[in-house]
């Protein structure tokens, strides 16, 4: 099955225009367990990952081998109940997969996930 992508936000920055309704809201979609999540990575994303459950849900991003073949995956990483975890950036080499995606993972659809590309 295919991965169910998240819609990435763009952060305004230090002169957005901040003055129209929901212009920073961020969107945020529940982690799809059966087949994965992915982004399209600008290599300024942070992931926002937020557990509404009541007990801790995993979260995983993995990573791709850079020039000198090291990874390192962020490995079920515990993201408490009522609580929110923030990852990234997810720079090139090491996090964009060959497709272009960032792939993350979570154990429960609990697990909220959310993306923000920061300002150039």
């Amino acid at each position: 099955m295919a991965r169910t992508s998240l819609t990435v936000t763009t952060a305004l920055g230090p002169y957005g225009d901040y003055s129209t309704a929901n212009a920073a809201d961020l969107t945020m979609a529940a982690a799809d367990v059966g087949n994965g999540n992915q982004f399209v990575s600008s290599g300024r994303d942070l992931l926002v990952a937020y557990n509404s459950g009541g007990s801790p849900y995993y979260v995983t991003v993995s990573s791709v081998a850079d020039p000198y073949g090291r990874t390192g995956d962020i490995t079920q990483y515990d993201v408490g109940a009522g609580e929110y975890a923030v990852f990234g950036p997810f720079k090139r080499p090491g996090w964009i997969q060959t497709d272009g995606y960032v792939y993350v993972d979570a154990e429960n659809a609990a697990v909220y996930l959310g993306v923000v590309a920061l300002p150039a």
